[in-house]
């Protein structure tokens, strides 16, 4: 009989018992699948009283991860602790240097340590791999490493986090505002414990990073990206959005270019008409352009037990079959080091202003921002409270550059009341 695959789990979360789940619900489809049982020997987890819904006795626990990745009698250990640093970390490298082959979820761990894990894995002669870690469900890495891997990819861009296309897309349907959305994505569970990993865009920059090491041979480099969460988002900038045809998303992008590599997640404005336009909800959307592919649109559920316990299935069954890819789609040596683009490619700009109700505020602020060197697209003044009056701008193309000098300008004059919001206007 063919040996089986012998899985060590750290953390039992809702992850973690959705992998347990498949494992015990498709033991003979997985076998017939990759050619040889998949059993699970150990598990991992704080807590060994507590009632996760799933028969866990048939498996050894383990208090401590680390002695879990040490073990004998595992193959592959599958780490969904989360967490770039402590236990994950640890018990991740334990592993690799006692000859095991890594799964993880942990997008954060691979963003920050990405490159020392890769490093090791393959001096070693071990595999990490992370489909989990990107877009829950969507197959996105493998995407990325195997069916494009014929292409000279030009652009990723995508939808990452699902909480911060729930809030904006309920925001349009309901028109609820930021503020209270906050609080019901709080009381669904949705949000990480710490909140700003989510709306501050730090979540979808960690796997922003991951994607574009892959898609373009460099070093994983989070603290690269320019990141810019939702929090200031409002819903005259969603109705004004949408009056001009568009939709705001959290957007990460990654492209090169001869200025550098550019890396982003921000909010941003996209056709309404577009696939990323048409997203709702949680779900997650991650698009991808080669110079032989043209463009390939990836949709589908972004968290959640069953579709990342599923993504974390997907990389076990490779293993089983004894399928090799470097970590990044390459070797981790071979990995340059990212050059950040000093400016960014030029787009339009909305802009929204508050400006004192004065006799020539209007004129000031087209002459800051032609003095910048922003051209104005369209302009239109809206509302109109006691004291000020809300002016919505677009702007020609510009970079984001550019357009910062104009909004240092508008900081110094003396007609602009509170901070200007600005975003970019995505061609997708």
């Amino acid at each position: 009989m063919t040996q089986a695959l012998r899985l060590g789990i750290a953390g039992l979360g809702t992850v973690g018992v959705g992998v347990v789940k498949i494992v015990r619900r498709h033991a003979d489809l997985l076998q017939a699948r990759t050619g040889r049982p998949i059993v699970i020997t150990a598990v991992s987890a704080r807590d060994a009283a507590k009632d996760r819904g799933v028969n866990l006795s048939d498996y050894v626990w383990e208090t401590d991860p680390v002695a879990l990745a040490k073990r004998d009698d595992i193959d592959v250990f599958v780490e969904l602790m989360g967490g770039e640093n402590g236990p994950a970390k640890a018990s991740v490298e334990a592993a690799l240097a006692s000859g095991k082959d890594v799964v993880t979820a942990n997008k954060a761990l691979l963003a920050i340590h990405g490159q020392d894990l890769a490093e090791q894995a393959e001096a070693t002669g071990r595999v990490i791999r992370f489909e989990a870690a990107v877009a829950g469900g969507i197959p996105v890495i493998k995407s990325l490493t195997e069916g494009l891997a014929g292409n000279e990819i030009t652009r990723v861009m995508g939808v990452m986090n699902g909480t911060c296309n729930y809030i904006l897309t309920r925001m349009q349907s309901q028109e609820l505002g930021y503020n209270a959305l906050f609080e019901e994505c709080a009381q669904l569970g949705y949000l990480e414990a710490d909140p700003n990993l989510d709306v501050g865009g730090i979540d979808a920059a960690h796997k922003l990073a991951l994607l574009s090491s892959i898609a373009f041979g460099t070093k994983p480099n989070f603290d690269g990206i320019q990141i810019e969460g939702i929090q200031h988002i409002s819903l005259d900038d969603i109705h004004q959005a949408a009056d001009m045809g568009y939709r705001i998303k959290l957007l990460g992008v990654a492209q090169r270019s001869a200025r550098g590599l550019e890396q982003r997640m921000q909010p941003c404005l996209v056709p309404s008409a577009s696939a990323l336009g048409q997203l709702e909800g949680g779900t997650n959307m991650v698009v991808i352009e080669g110079d032989a592919v043209d463009q390939v649109v990836l949709r589908g559920p972004g968290a959640g037990e069953g579709p990342t316990a599923s993504a974390v299935m997907g990389d076990v069954c490779d293993l089983a079959r004894g399928l090799q890819i470097s970590t990044f789609g390459r070797p981790a040596t071979s990995l340059q080091e990212a050059t950040p683009a000093i400016t960014g490619l030029p787009a339009p700009y909305y802009l929204r202003l508050a400006l004192f109700d004065k006799p020539g505020a209007l004129a000031k602020v087209a002459a800051i921002l032609g003095d910048a060197g922003v051209s104005i697209d369209r302009m239109r003044q809206y509302g109109h409270s006691e004291s000020t009056a809300p002016v919505l701008i677009v702007t020609h193309k510009t970079t984001r550059a550019t357009l910062d000098v104009a909004l240092e300008g508008f900081r110094a004059t003396d007609v602009v009341s509170g901070e200007p919001v600005a975003l970019r206007i995505e061609e997708v």
